[in-house]
């Protein structure tokens, strides 16, 4: 789509960016993050004077933008006469379940009722179930600011899985600091079980969900039969963040039983973490 209308698209690690040229030199055959795009995508718009960096996701006033979502769900939920028991959002960099859930939040802060949430994330990079909360760099080159976050190592590079948009090693610093509160849950899914929700949504509802959504579709329906089994009547809302119409590939591969459940590099998140700046008190 991106060339179709005159772009160009380079895959990251590139040998266009020193930061990338680093990451090739470790692995030629490195399958990048999101951690290095940053890196490559902040060190052409600081040495151009006519490109500009757009930030989408972790940083605060992203997160504040997005909220949108939920004084929409809020609303929504009030004219039908409802109150959510349980909130699911899937979670990469925290911008979409921030969106969706902080409105509600804050209510429930300011004394209203207590609702339960459940930030879902891929098993391969959990970086609120795994990481550290810590001060850490958003970007593999360490070119960012550091940040107070659930991290899994600036360093860490996650396993190639079909949910591109949760490979992040880090959590926004507003959702890490409610998790560390306890103010919210958090639960880790392989693809598989997550496809396999997806499809069961789409032949429900006609619409496939993006790999990322997928996340959360799971864990709404996971709830929904734990209400189903102990007899309970729960008003559930997730936030189905993308359909999966660029995603086609992975349904593909799902259908034709080439996914893979992947998980973390065990040696590579300790090396990772090893490697945290040391921050003075």
């Amino acid at each position: 789509m991106i060339e179709t209308f005159g772009g160009t698209v380079h895959r990251s690690p590139s040998p266009l960016t020193e930061a990338g040229r680093a990451q090739l030199k470790i692995d030629p055959d490195h399958t990048g993050s999101l951690g290095i795009a940053i890196s490559e995508a902040v060190e052409v718009a600081a040495q151009s004077d006519d490109v500009k960096y757009a930030l989408g996701s972790v940083l605060n006033h992203v997160l504040l933008h997005q909220t949108i979502i939920g004084e929409e769900a809020l609303l929504q939920l009030a004219k039908v006469g409802e109150t959510p028991d349980l909130l699911v959002g899937c979670t990469g960099g925290g911008s979409n379940f921030a969106g969706l859930v902080l409105p509600f939040l804050g209510t429930q802060l300011r004394g209203g009722r207590k609702t339960r949430i459940i930030a879902v994330e891929p098993a391969a990079c959990p970086s609120l179930t795994r990481g550290r909360y810590a001060y850490d760099f958003g970007d593999t080159g360490h070119m960012t600011p550091l940040t107070k976050m659930h991290t899994l190592g600036s360093t860490f590079t996650p396993p190639g899985f079909h949910a591109g948009g949760l490979r992040y090693h880090g959590m926004s610093p507003l959702v890490s600091h409610v998790y560390d509160l306890g103010l919210i849950e958090a639960r880790a899914y392989h693809q598989k079980t997550c496809f396999e929700a997806g499809v069961e949504f789409a032949r429900c509802e006609g619409i496939v969900p993006a790999p990322e959504a997928n996340h959360a579709v799971r864990c709404a329906i996971d709830e929904a039969l734990r209400c189903k089994q102990e007899g309970k009547r729960e008003t559930i809302v997730f936030n189905l963040s993308g359909h999966g119409h660029f995603d086609m590939q992975a349904y593909i591969d799902y259908f034709e039983g080439k996914l893979v459940d992947q998980n973390y590099d065990e040696k590579e998140l300790a090396m990772a973490l090893a490697g945290l700046p040391t921050v003075a008190a």
